[in-house]
């Protein structure tokens, strides 16, 4: 009975579902967190009858066929990149993006990483760095003898120094896009890397055409929705009772044929 090997996809299938819905669960409070979904497709099918097959001699056809499935199968892990919400934090090292584009990230193997979490720190001598150290790019050091220091919505960055009337340019922040922002892989620690699904960086300031706005003293908060997420756990929580049912129902009716046979 292909009924019980059906079921046992439908069964991986759901628990793949419930794995990405629990991921996003976590990560409720995530800075720069993008919730995911789990896409699924069918299976390759049995033909019994061919639809449109001929069925006698006078040119009659089969309307519909006799088409028998084998299941379901997890399609894509898709990373929805739409925008969260903007926490005030005061911090005037935070900063949150206000509509598309990523940090971009030094990584200790000289790659970038991509980032939507603003949630950066100080180095020792004043660098922009992220919670684990790597250095913003493009780099951004803080004189020790600034006063204070601010970042435009196009990312200028400006210092007020002991001693000077006139603010000092620091530096130029820039964001990057990519044509298939949903294409990059993610590594952890809030960072993306580029892959050819994603295709190249685009680099510009913010506040360019097709580029978010930097916000100083925010950073963006996780875009998952409890809600959702808690109704999506249900129905897939329904889903694989439903298949294991499946599967019970299956072996009932291998027993009843096994006892007919005897």
């Amino acid at each position: 009975m292909r009924s019980m090997n059906i079921a046992a996809t439908g069964m991986l299938a759901q628990q793949l579902n419930v794995e990405v819905i629990s991921n996003n669960i976590a990560n409720m409070n995530t800075t720069g967190f993008k919730r995911q979904r789990a896409e699924f497709q069918d299976l390759i099918y049995q033909n019994l009858e061919r639809p449109g097959a001929s069925t006698s001699d006078a040119g009659n056809i089969d309307p519909t066929g006799v088409q028998v499935g084998y299941g379901v199968k997890a399609g894509s892990v898709y990373r929805i990149t739409e925008q969260g919400s903007l926490t005030r934090t005061d911090n005037r090292w935070d900063l949150a993006i206000n509509g598309r584009g990523y940090f971009q990230v030094l990584l200790p193997d000289g790659r970038t990483g991509y980032t939507r979490a603003g949630n950066f720190s100080s180095s020792p001598t004043g660098q922009l760095v992220t919670e684990d150290g790597y250095v913003v790019q493009p780099e951004i050091t803080v004189p020790e003898n600034a006063l204070d220091f601010s970042i435009s919505p196009a990312g200028s960055v400006q210092a007020i120094i002991a001693g000077e009337t006139a603010p000092q340019e620091l530096g130029q922040l820039t964001l990057a896009t990519f044509v298939n922002p949903a294409g990059l892989e993610a590594i952890g620690d809030n960072l993306l890397t580029e892959t050819a699904a994603s295709g190249p960086a685009t680099v510009a300031a913010p506040g360019s055409p097709g580029m978010g706005t930097v916000n100083q003293n925010y950073v963006e908060a996780s875009n998952v929705n409890a809600v959702f997420e808690i109704s999506a756990l249900i129905i897939a929580q329904r889903a694989y009772e439903m298949n294991s049912r499946v599967i019970s129902a299956s072996d009932e009716m291998m027993q009843a044929t096994s006892q007919v046979l005897r």
